[in-house]
């Protein structure tokens, strides 16, 4: 991990946080999936679009092995939901790692491209991840999804808004065999410990964090579960839920909040803390062998409620 760092100071990118949106969004893209392994030879994918509330276009790109999924052969299924701070990130910069989950646990994956800020802020990263998880429940047989074995996951970001909607479909009474939240942002404010331990990174930082916010969000409504589902009434009932976490990373103490707090309301948890690691490790396999086991975690705990 500090060889990674070093390479990346020796770089010199500028900082996301002092470029623009559309800047740092490039940025991102291109040096997202450097420290990836190579996509699984069997994995085969597709690109296909659904329809929000407001009538946007949302694009989806879908991931399997053998046989493509349809209405007759169908597949449990995994709504992703990528990481970068609700500003940037996507389809292509999450492509390697879907492409492993498909390959690891033989379900679908769906990838979302939901709409980023700040051109469209806080709610609307919320509602497009709810209205593809309806799609998937309610239309998405033509696709192959077995709707009685469906599962949400993301990172970062992606692991907030997983969260959230895992909350949303169990207030909906649309039954979701699992959660898994990657290092997931819970809080409402940067108030705690490993927030002020890490407040200089390394990947993660306290102005990078700050600056995701602004874009993203007004204070006023930081405290809505919606962005912070710590602050969420109850969590009794939501999906069996899988944690994976990094040492050093701000914010990993949120996440073992919202583990404790999964299991003080009968949530079956399973939490994985990967030590000397950092945000985004799960995606630099080429380096880390954290992330291979990271993966192989994730497989196990996904095989373990879809393939039932």
């Amino acid at each position: 991990m500090r060889a990674i760092i070093n390479g990346m100071q020796r770089a010199g990118h500028a900082p996301f946080h002092t470029l623009t949106p559309q800047q740092a969004r490039l940025g991102y893209q291109l040096g997202a999936q450097v420290l990836e392994v190579d996509m699984p030879a069997n994995v085969a994918h597709r690109e296909d679009v659904i329809t929000a509330r407001d009538g946007a276009f949302l694009p989806m790109r879908l991931y399997w092995t053998g046989n493509q999924p349809d209405e007759v052969q169908q597949r449990p299924t995994l709504l992703y939901l990528h990481g970068g701070g609700f500003t940037i990130g996507g389809i292509g910069t999450h492509d390697v790692l879907c492409g492993r989950m498909a390959a690891n646990t033989g379900a679908m994956v769906v990838s979302l491209d939901y709409r980023l800020a700040p051109e469209y802020r806080f709610p609307t990263a919320v509602h497009d991840s709810w209205d593809a998880l309806l799609w998937l429940a309610n239309q998405g047989v033509g696709w192959g999804v077995d709707r009685s074995r469906l599962a949400v996951a993301g990172d970062s970001a992606g692991g907030t808004l997983a969260a959230v909607v895992a909350l949303m479909a169990r207030d909906a009474g649309l039954h979701l065999r699992a959660q898994c939240l990657i290092y997931p942002g819970t809080c409402a404010h940067q108030d705690t410990p490993s927030h002020a331990r890490f407040a200089r990174g390394p990947v993660l930082t306290e102005p990078l964090i700050t600056w995701f916010f602004a874009q993203y969000i007004d204070r006023k409504d930081r405290e809505d579960w919606r962005f912070a589902p710590l602050l969420a009434p109850t969590l009794e009932g939501a999906a069996p839920a899988l944690l994976v976490l990094a040492e050093c990373d701000p914010l990993v103490d949120e996440g073992v909040a919202y583990a404790d707090r999964l299991r003080m309301e009968r949530v079956p948890v399973a939490l994985e803390l990967y030590r000397g690691v950092a945000h985004e490790f799960l995606k630099m396999g080429r380096a880390l062998p954290e992330a291979a086991q990271a993966h192989q975690a994730i497989a196990d705990f996904l095989k373990a409620q879809l393939m039932v």
